[in-house]
């Protein structure tokens, strides 16, 4: 099992971590020295976030979704750091659309990206841990709207509810080596790409009960406590981080 009392010389790899939610986990896992690959789809994001955080953050650009891209990044972070405890799949696409006119090609990549990108990275990673006799812990993100219906959604939300059985499976397949594996779901967020929706900051304010939407530190405390030794018999759990949203529920 990992050491409930040290944070030291850990190694992750969080998925689409260049700005944002993401980002900010990295962020708080270098403060605690971890040791962290930081993958983001965008070269440049990946290189100037990782450049930020400091020598135990190592960039690896590429596509979650891409097999050959997932299991480099548990080999870069084999290779670099000698070891893999913790795991964030992060990234993820969302592709606004009707129901009634949804292409083929939009949920196809919707799909690929939060599924089977979250799915396969979440599969080479316990391999390694299993390899390791070690325990550790992985984590997926979901979204309230895998609880909640939000209109043109619907692809986007099915991925997101099936991320949270997914976790709760694999409660069966990892336990017996000591590999958590639970979910949060956040609510809206202030994030560089929300930022830019006019209006998004004062409409989830309204709809939020706790008078405002999250920041990416609200989301990436409720990660780090999953990751954490402290959480080490927490396993096939979602907790949703949304200020209260869902117990309400009012759509924008």
């Amino acid at each position: 099992m990992l050491n409930e009392n040290k944070w030291k010389d850990l190694t992750a790899i969080v998925t689409g971590a260049g700005q944002g939610i993401g980002f900010e986990i990295c962020r708080q896992l270098t403060q605690r020295e971890v040791n962290v690959i930081l993958n983001d789809s965008d070269e440049t994001l990946a290189r100037d976030a990782a450049r930020r955080l400091g020598s135990r953050c190592i960039p690896y650009a590429g596509d979650a979704a891409d097999l050959g891209c997932i299991q480099g990044m548990v080999d870069k972070a084999v290779s670099a750091f000698g070891r893999l405890d913790i795991v964030v799949a992060n990234a993820g696409i969302t592709l606004f659309g009707d129901f009634f006119t949804y292409t083929p090609a939009s949920f196809q990549r919707v799909m690929q990206v939060n599924l089977g990108g979250s799915f396969f990275l979440a599969q080479a990673a316990a391999l390694q841990m299993k390899k390791q006799n070690n325990g550790g812990s992985i984590l997926f993100m979901s979204s309230v709207t895998g609880h909640q219906a939000h209109k043109d959604l619907s692809a986007y939300g099915m991925s997101k509810a099936a991320l949270e059985m997914l976790a709760r499976n694999l409660v069966i397949e990892l336990s017996p080596y000591h590999i958590s594996v639970n979910t949060v779901a956040p609510g809206a967020t202030m994030t560089e790409r929300t930022s830019g929706d006019a209006g998004y900051e004062k409409t989830w304010s309204q709809l939020t009960p706790m008078g405002r939407p999250a920041v990416p530190e609200d989301i990436a405390a409720a990660v780090l406590f999953l990751v954490s030794p402290q959480a080490r018999h927490i396993t096939g759990q979602t907790l949703v981080v949304d200020g209260g949203w869902t117990a309400i529920s009012p759509n924008p």
